[in-house]
């Protein structure tokens, strides 16, 4: 069949669904999001029973809108269809999933040790229990949790604050370390693999990390350069993109930025929709969410949880937590598991939970919210003297005969793991244009230089939307050098000069090294973005740090150009061409340790404010001992190899020896000599006078004119005999690699995201 005759035949079975199931329904199309449906609800389970319907329309949807572009671009027509997944995913609306993913955990247990706090009072026999202040106390987060989560449903954990909603997620998106958990999660009855697990799940974090200065395009479109393979053309993964738009309700909003608190973006919900479409424009199996309607209002969060039940819908496992669902987000949900303290105290479908707490002696009025009601009774009971243990145990008796009753049921659809995620891929899920599981399994989507690529253009358009942030910097720059052009303006060759020339040269290079403070809060905004996109391998973090490596080179050409450019010829220092050349090269390898130093300080430090606290300290000592304010001989013995670990010694020294290195230059003659001592102010030819006896006591003819000082002995005096200049330039520049090379292990180190 040619491609219109296949749209045809896909409308018609669409049609047919249409027309034996929609009759109770009426449709409303939005121009927001895709096709909602308000059914004439008396209950909640009759918003459920009209679920199938919304799966038709949506492909009936899409699949018109593939005829219209069939006749206009027949081959975006086509890649539409194909990177929407609806070729594949039409008959699966209408008929149940024959190989469904069962998502079982049983008997989690997660706790964490305490650090008893201190009692003043202890020392002093008042509390002798608690006299030990190093006492640990465990407090229990997660006891004994059970439950499953299947293929095309939504679970939602639900609690007060505090009761390990959160834990729970965090347990089962294997976000807690295996040895500090007990109990076991399976998928179809087997183990899930860490690295296996990566690959066929996602996890959509309570905060909206996002570059702010990216629209919503551009963000799911590096999104799924990221998480989609090379194999995939860029016309096939921009048409997923604007498929998960439309999915995502995203259209009107598709070309503006995400937007902060200084820069005008979407809304709220729309932002929310964005943070869930990074993470499912690979169409994962799994879909972790830890609250994801927090912060929004009503309408809001319900279309962020229609969202999610087209997802599942597609063939995935929708796992949230959720504070307090509105009635209209109860009527989209499957699964409910309540939590208090750590315990379940109910799990199972929302349509059971007036009848679980009937039985229980607590019935739900007619009228009332469920889940309103449910949680108003736990947070009581916690407030109780027994607290909710008579609630738990009810809980366990009520559930085994749950499970007793729909046990076979259960065991009868349940499918080996390599078979179902096998059968998913073939119907387009992990969309990554593979046909297997062995052909999918790949640790990372994309190889190591289309990660940099990927990495390196974001963070040039980033930059580029944000013109203010170098310049800012590159004005800081040009003031400095203009400020100390004019101060040190054309020294002279004299014992005065000397001295000037020391301090030009050590302000100058610690300058370099101040300036480069301003890379703390660059990543220090990534951090959580970075942590999110490598905790499910979207690209690796050595493809991170090499990218922004080389990115940064650039805009330290331009700074330690416009650097040297304002300072060399104004102050009039030695080398002409040559001299200059050194000079700029010495600046631009300052700017380059200065940065990385200061990159690898924002990897360990989490908060700004310390960061730079930290960098302007440690600098500071840098300065120090660089060897300016104290010689090297001069260092006490215990501090001395401070002075090796400077970054600021390497270039002073280099610069220094560009500047004095020239045997045949003169900077003290004889009548100079008195300059700098109480002599200065005689008259000439008192000087003379005195250089004569000096001559005779001697026994060398020392003149007005005799050179006494030239520029190695100032290096002699300042103990720069043992590294030749270049060295000093190659050292700088072997710090700069040695703290990007430290950077990465922290990141490697420190960004693991799990619980411990």
């Amino acid at each position: 069949l040619d491609r219109p005759k296949l749209l045809t035949r896909q409308i018609f079975h669409v049609m047919s669904g249409l027309l034996n199931k929609l009759s109770p329904a009426r449709r409303v199309l939005k121009s927001d999001d895709l096709p909602l449906f308000y059914h004439d609800q008396k209950s909640v389970e009759g918003q459920r029973s009209q679920r199938d319907t919304a799966r038709v329309s949506v492909s009936l949807a899409e699949l018109l809108k593939s005829v219209e572009d069939e006749r206009n671009d027949p081959s975006r027509a086509l890649d539409v269809a194909v990177a929407s997944n609806f070729w594949t995913s039409v008959p699966t609306y209408s008929v149940p999933s024959s190989s469904p993913f069962v998502l079982s955990f049983k008997d989690l247990t997660y706790s964490v040790k305490i650090k008893k706090k201190f009692n003043p009072l202890s020392c002093c026999g008042n509390s002798p229990s608690d006299g030990d202040d190093t006492e640990m106390n465990t407090k229990v987060l997660l006891n004994g949790i059970s439950g499953e989560a299947r293929e095309g449903e939504m679970m939602a954990v639900l609690g007060a604050s505090g009761s390990g909603k959160s834990t729970l997620i965090d347990a089962l998106a294997n976000r807690i370390a295996k040895e500090s958990l007990g109990g076991a999660i399976t998928l179809n009855g087997e183990v899930l693999e860490s690295r296996l697990h990566k690959v066929i799940s996602a996890y959509v974090m309570q905060d909206d990390l996002l570059f702010p200065m990216l629209t919503v395009e551009e963000t799911l479109m590096f999104s799924a350069e990221f998480r989609l393979p090379s194999s995939l053309s860029k016309k096939k993964k921009a048409a997923r993109v604007q498929a998960l738009i439309d999915q995502l309700g995203l259209r009107s909003a598709a070309k503006t930025v995400i937007g902060d608190e200084g820069h005008r973006g979407v809304s709220g919900g729309e932002r929310r929709r964005v943070s869930i479409g990074i993470d499912i424009v690979h169409d994962p199996i799994i879909l972790f969410l830890d609250e994801p309607t927090s912060g929004l209002d009503s309408t809001s969060a319900y279309m962020v949880v229609k969202v999610l039940q087209r997802v599942a819908q597609s063939g995935s496992i929708v796992i949230m937590s959720i504070h307090q669902p509105s009635y209209r987000i109860l009527g989209l949900l499957d699964r409910l598991i309540f939590l208090s303290r750590g315990n379940t105290v109910y799990s199972g479908s929302p349509t059971d939970l007036p009848r679980f707490f009937s039985e229980y002696g607590h019935p739900i009025p007619e009228n009332g919210n469920k889940t309103e009601f449910a949680l108003d009774l736990i947070h009581e009971l916690e407030d109780s003297p027994e607290g909710t243990k008579d609630l738990v145990e009810f809980h366990k008796q009520w559930r085994a005969k749950q499970t007793s009753s729909s046990q076979s049921r259960r065991n009868s659809i349940n499918v080996s793991l390599k078979d179902a995620i096998n059968a998913s891929i073939s119907k387009g899920k992990l969309f990554s244009g593979a046909t297997n599981l062995k052909s999918s399994f790949q640790t990372f989507a994309n190889p190591f230089w289309t990660e940099m690529v990927v990495i390196g253009k974001r963070s040039i358009l980033n930059s580029r939307r944000q013109p203010e942030l170098f310049g800012t910097r590159l004005g800081a720059v040009l003031i400095t050098g203009i400020i100390l052009a004019t101060v040190f303006w054309k020294l002279d060759d004299s014992p005065r000069g000397i001295q000037e020339r020391l301090g030009f040269f050590a302000f100058a290079m610690s300058t370099t090294f101040y300036t480069c403070a301003e890379a703390i809060p660059v990543f220090l905004q990534e951090r959580y973005i970075f942590m999110r996109e490598t905790a499910y391998n979207a690209y690796r973090r050595s493809s991170y740090v090499l990218a922004h490596t080389i990115i940064s080179i650039p805009a330290l050409l331009v700074l330690s150009a416009t650097f040297a450019a304002t300072t060399f010829w104004a102050v009039g220092l030695a080398g002409r061409s040559e001299g200059f050349l050194f000079f700029f090269l010495t600046i631009l390898a300052s700017f380059w340790a200065g940065s990385s130093f200061v990159t690898f300080l924002s990897g360990i430090v989490s908060h700004v404010i310390i960061g730079f606290t930290v960098v302007v300290a440690i600098l500071a000592y840098f300065l120090l001992f660089s060897g300016f304010f104290i010689a090297r001989d001069r260092i006490p013995i215990y501090w001395i190899w401070f002075h090796y670990l400077s970054l600021v010694k390497y270039p002073y020294e280099g610069v220094l020896q560009n500047e004095f290195q020239d045997p045949t230059r003169c900077f003290v003659r004889g009548i100079q000599m008195f300059d700098n001592s109480p002599l200065g102010k005689v008259p000439a030819a008192m000087k003379i006078s005195l250089l004569k006896s000096m001559s005779g006591v001697l026994g060398i003819n020392v003149t007005a004119e005799t050179c006494v000082t030239t520029g190695i002995d100032i290096l002699k005096q300042q103990g720069i005999t043992d590294i030749s200049k270049w060295n000093c330039l190659w050292v700088t520049v072997a710090w700069g690699f040695f703290f990007r090379i430290l950077f990465y292990f922290t990141l490697l180190i420190g960004s693991k995201n799990k619980r411990h």
